[in-house]
């Protein structure tokens, strides 16, 4: 790992700098990572199955792939209304977005050069907030709480097909998902925050058994950093979790759930997804 990126949201999502932001490993601000203007209020983030290309969610209603030196190479166009959110890669290799307005995700081909197809109907979930591919095809839907109040918590069961399997297959009081990302080992981590949107919300990471949706553990920083609104998840080498949120990266060693503490703080950061860039 050489930089650690992240977006960070602004507008309505909060008082952040709406931009992708880049930090070394050690966790120093190195800046913003482009200077492109199609890059505003950016959202999910995710690097290309080939490791050449970091795709980006923007606020514009558009997706974007940029080089390892922030240039944009692929550019979806404005899709009106689109309003996505968090991206990952499908096993098929097309990008996929939450579509947050529809209830829904989206599924580009690589090269952003079409209007991409549904991979699950309208209304899927109240308010998609992060999702992941386990085995068999099996797509796991994190439904969280909308800015408007709207929506439930839990994560729902798609199979390959996009079929409904299990609409609430997670039931724990204490979960308000905001991300969701599937372990080395084929669990489901998700990021919460609960309740959402309290002053007094507890910000967790909570793991659940994918075939059950039972709680595994609860993964919880050191109260003394004030970690808060939990977004983007995401697995790096050696068993390290990292989770991005208002003004800081922390990290977990995941096997063991030790705590590592801080890799990254800044004022405002308002954290959405976080990538690590070799």
């Amino acid at each position: 790992m050489r930089r650690i990126l992240v977006t960070s949201a602004s507008g309505a999502n909060g008082d952040g700098y709406g931009t992708v932001l880049s930090f070394s490993a050690g966790g120093e601000l190195a800046g913003p990572f482009s200077d492109d203007p199609r890059i505003t209020d950016p959202r999910g983030m995710s690097l290309s199955p080939a490791g050449d290309l970091v795709y980006l969610t923007s606020g514009d209603d558009r997706v974007l792939a940029l080089d390892k030196n922030g240039s944009v190479t692929l550019d979806s166009g404005r899709q009106d209304g689109l309003d996505g959110g968090g991206g990952a890669f499908a096993p098929d290799g097309r990008y996929c977005v939450t579509l947050r307005r529809r209830g829904t995700i989206l599924a580009l081909p690589p090269r952003l050069d079409a209007a991409g197809e549904l991979l699950l109907p309208d209304g899927a979930v109240p308010f998609p907030r992060g999702f992941g591919f386990g085995d068999g095809g099996r797509l796991y839907l994190s439904s969280g709480i909308g800015p408007a109040g709207q929506g439930d918590n839990t994560v729902a069961v798609f199979g390959g097909d996009g079929r409904p399997g299990n609409p609430r297959l997670v039931s724990d009081p204490e979960l308000s998902p905001l991300d969701l990302a599937i372990a080395p080992g084929g669990t489901l981590v998700v990021s919460s925050e609960w309740p959402f949107g309290s002053p007094a919300a507890t910000a967790t990471i909570r793991e659940y058994d994918p075939a059950t949706g039972q709680l595994v553990r609860v993964l919880a920083p050191a109260p003394s950093v004030a970690f808060a609104r939990p977004r983007g998840l995401r697995f790096g080498p050696g068993g390290q979790l990292y989770c991005v949120g208002q003004d800081h990266v922390i990290a977990f060693d995941f096997p063991t759930g030790r705590f590592l503490g801080v890799i990254a703080e800044l004022p405002r950061l308002n954290g959405q997804a976080v990538l690590l860039l070799p």
